[in-house]
């Protein structure tokens, strides 16, 4: 399905293979649990559920317990399942200011980790956890980009009543330990979500919302579930596109890619105006745009593959859309008994909400900022359009991958760069290893030494050069089955790293 490099003799991270499963993921020490839950006999699920809790563990600047998480699953009997592990705004919700403790949507990463590994896993929960309890307890070094955060959102967290979090004025290089979360993840480990959605820690949560003038409940929580539905499905080039259903804007990306193979030369030729290799740049510039658009009807789903994009091949049109936000993990894995999971966990804004539940020792979201234009106008027990869009393709071979990246809206745009050039000549480390742009709020952000970067310029393009890897460029991770052997792929971009098992 996708040409795969000779890893002797690519300059970009290679394509490893695995004889149990693979893992690509944010950090290290999250790839790294997810190994040790393969070598256990795990499966996928298991890896992927033990790489998400160390990072819950580790970036809580980008997710935590208090958060969401999203999976596409490619199950051992070939069909693909969504999780959308999201919470509603409080059913007490009636039209305050969506920020600080009235942002907070009901968080869903626990109840969809035991929806999850219900269904595909096989180690004990325990066990899964395990790495991320030691983590929590033993402690961690606080990284750079954490240690940043932590002092640009100071006020924020003080406002959030997180002064008595460990974390609180660490520096990058600090050394924390997180008892309240390694006892919570402790309890979730033995009794599943009602350890997080009942009794003392619902009620703790509750509370501490509350206290700010928030309306979250102990009901809301109690009546939190997880939606297992079909992924939204299309096909492009030959492979199927699966990306997650609603609330999510996952479909932007099937109606961009279904919109540049409709439109976009993949060979120029001598009379265009434009060089072979910028077209198909100007092309996704111009047409995730077009795809924005829709972004407050991403709720339709599917139907929305009816609406024409069109965009214009002679000049920028600048119609904006996509945001400024950067947050987010990803993690992707795979088996050799045929699982492949596209997954990403986020509380949204760095921190989230900030506002903090000592009993738990983390932080809540605030994913009712996703709230907007009707149809996603806020509403007591809606979901708000979710920027989080994990993606599976899968060929006519077998082969299934699974991709996803972390970049708020940038996370379309970063997907559809990397699965066109991957079937459009370059084979897959190539492809996510390439230089990269962001349209955000009418500027064309892009790694410098972009090839197409003077020609988008001459098309009217208001380009802002950054330096390679910037953050706003996402980071890819990718695991999957091809030729039946588990791989997977890491972007040199942040801390992502891949392993196999």
């Amino acid at each position: 399905m996708f040409e795969l490099a000779d890893p002797f003799s690519s300059p970009q991270r290679p394509v490893i293979e695995g004889a149990r499963g693979t893992i690509s993921c944010e950090t290290p020490l999250a790839a790294q649990a997810g190994l040790r839950a393969f070598d256990l006999g795990g499966t996928a699920a298991d890896a992927l559920i033990a790489a998400q809790a160390v990072l819950v563990v580790v970036a809580p600047e980008a997710c935590g317990l208090g958060g969401d998480m999203l999976a596409l699953v490619h199950g051992v009997d070939g069909r693909t399942t969504a999780y959308n592990g999201t919470g509603t705004a409080p059913l007490g919700y009636g039209g305050e200011a969506i920020e600080g403790p009235n942002s907070i949507t009901v968080p869903g990463m626990v109840a969809a980790w035991a929806a999850l590994h219900g269904a595909e896993g096989r180690l004990p929960l325990a066990e899964v956890l395990a790495p991320a309890i030691r983590l929590a307890e033993e402690g961690l070094r606080v990284g750079s980009y954490l240690g940043g955060a932590l002092q640009v959102q100071r006020d924020r967290l003080v406002a959030g009543g997180a002064q008595g979090w460990p974390f609180f004025d660490k520096a990058a290089g600090d050394l924390v330990c997180l008892p309240a979360l390694s006892a919570l993840l402790r309890r979730i480990a033995a009794e599943g979500a009602p350890a997080f959605y009942e009794g003392e820690m619902a009620e703790a949560t509750a509370r501490a919302v509350q206290a700010l003038g928030g309306t979250l409940s102990t009901a809301d929580l109690a009546g939190h579930d997880t939606v297992i539905s079909a992924p939204n499905a299309t096909d492009w080039c030959g492979l199927r596109l699966m990306t997650q259903p609603p609330m999510t804007q996952g479909i932007l990306l099937n109606m961009a890619l279904a919109a540049m193979e409709a439109q976009c030369p993949t060979d120029a030729g001598p009379d265009h105006a434009v060089p072979d290799h910028a077209v198909p740049d100007h092309a996704g510039v111009e047409l995730t745009e077009a795809a924005f658009a829709y972004r407050a009807r991403a709720g339709e789903g599917l139907p929305l593959m009816a609406e024409a994009l069109t965009y214009d091949p002679a000049r920028a049109l600048h119609r904006g859309g996509p945001r400024a936000y950067l947050h987010t993990a990803g993690v992707a894995a795979a088996d050799a008994e045929g699982r492949v999971i596209s997954s990403l966990v986020s509380v949204f804004d760095d921190f989230g909400s900030a506002v903090y539940v000592p009993e738990g020792g983390f932080v809540l979201n605030n994913r009712a900022a996703g709230f907007g234009p009707a149809p996603n106008d806020a509403a007591p027990g809606k979901r708000p359009v979710h920027t989080l869009a994990p993606a599976l393709l899968s060929g006519p071979d077998g082969a299934v991958w699974a991709l996803a990246t972390p970049g708020a809206d940038g996370q379309v745009q970063t997907l559809l760069q990397v699965l066109w050039k991957a079937r459009h000549g370059a084979d897959l480390a190539s492809a996510v290893a390439a230089p990269r742009w962001r349209s955000e709020a009418g500027k064309l952000l892009i790694e410098e030494g972009h090839p197409s970067a003077p020609r988008l310029a001459a098309l009217g393009h208001a380009l802002k050069p950054l330096p390679p890897g910037d953050l706003r460029f996402g980071a890819v991770v990718a695991a999957g089955l091809q030729g039946g052997v588990p791989r997977a792929l890491a972007d040199w971009r942040r801390l992502t790293t891949a392993g196999a098992a």
